[in-house]
Order: C-alpha cells, then structure tokens, then sequence
C-alpha cells in the first residue's frame, strides 16, 4: 500500500524573527533563505499531493527531480515518470480517494507529513476491494525546491487491515 502514498505531503514552514542590528540582520537574511528553501519545497510537496488527490500528474516536472528515488516496500523505484503512472493508477483503481494532512513539518532539506486515507479500493493494487482508513507518515527529502527520495510510512495494525484474509484452513475429517 505504501506504493500508492507517494507524498501527499505538505509542511509547515520555521519562522524566523528579523532583527535592526548588523549582526542579527545577517542572521535574518540566513534565516530568510532558509525560509525561501522550507517554502519551495512546502510548494512542491503541495503539487504532489494536489496531484493525488486529483490524478493529474501534469506539474510533476516543476516539483520532482529526474533522479527522484521512490523508496517503496517491494524495491526503489527511479524517476518521475514513475510517479506519474503511480499517480494515474491511483486515481483509476480508487477514484474516490481522500487525503487529510493533519500535521506538517518541514525544513530546507525535508518535509514530514502525517496524512489520513479513506476511499475505496477496487482490489487491483494488493488492497482487499472495499473501503480503507488509514494513516500514513510520508517523508520527503528535498534539494532545490525538488523532491528527491521518498519514504512512506504505514501503522502495522493499519496496514494487516488492508492485508487479504489468510486462506481457509482445510478442514479435517
């Protein structure tokens, strides 16, 4: 399931005081670049998300790097292209999917999100066809504003939940 939680991310940006004097003025001007970089890389984590939740994958590009790196349960999976054909999946295996970011954090290289799934799966994508729930913790490491790895997260009892039954047990006679 982790395959299908790409980002949907977001965060939430350190905020830094200015100050009059020369010294703390050069350290207002450091915090504010680290500032710009924690925006860029809240905007681009925003695209990705709007992205699911949509299933329009056409910004991509402006958010996600060409060497991006999906670390996913079944192996790494490179590129953005990648994402985009994931997101497209998403959208037409569970076209009701809704995404709740109930906490950001984010900083010049990462942005953490806790995110909350519902919808309903037709069964294609290894989930049990029928309604899920769960919550999912996304990390996203960043450089200039792109997305560059990504790691997803799952509760294990939330994750046995999306888990097919065990087969019948044969009975003895």
């Amino acid at each position: 399931m982790r395959k299908i939680l790409f980002f949907i991310m977001g965060g939430l940006p350190f905020v830094m005081s200015s100050c009059n004097n020369a010294t703390e003025s050069s350290t207002s001007s450091a915090a504010s670049s680290t500032n710009s970089a924690t925006e860029k890389n809240l905007a681009s984590s925003r695209i990705v998300t709007n992205a699911f939740q949509t299933g329009d994958p056409s910004k991509i590009d402006s958010a996600v790097a060409k060497d991006f790196v999906d670390h996913r349960d079944y192996g790494d999976v490179v590129g953005p292209d990648s994402l985009k054909a994931m997101i497209t999946m998403v959208k037409k295996t569970m076209p009701d999917m809704k995404t709740d970011v109930l906490k950001e954090v984010g900083d010049d290289e990462y942005v953490f999100s806790l995110i909350h799934f519902t919808g309903t799966s037709d069964g294609t994508m290894g989930m049990p066809k029928g309604p899920y729930d769960f919550n999912s913790v996304e990390v996203v490491k960043f450089k200039d504003g792109m997305a560059v790895e990504h790691w997803g997260y799952i509760q294990p009892k939330d994750m046995m939940k999306m888990m097919p039954p065990p087969p019948a047990a044969e009975k003895k006679k």
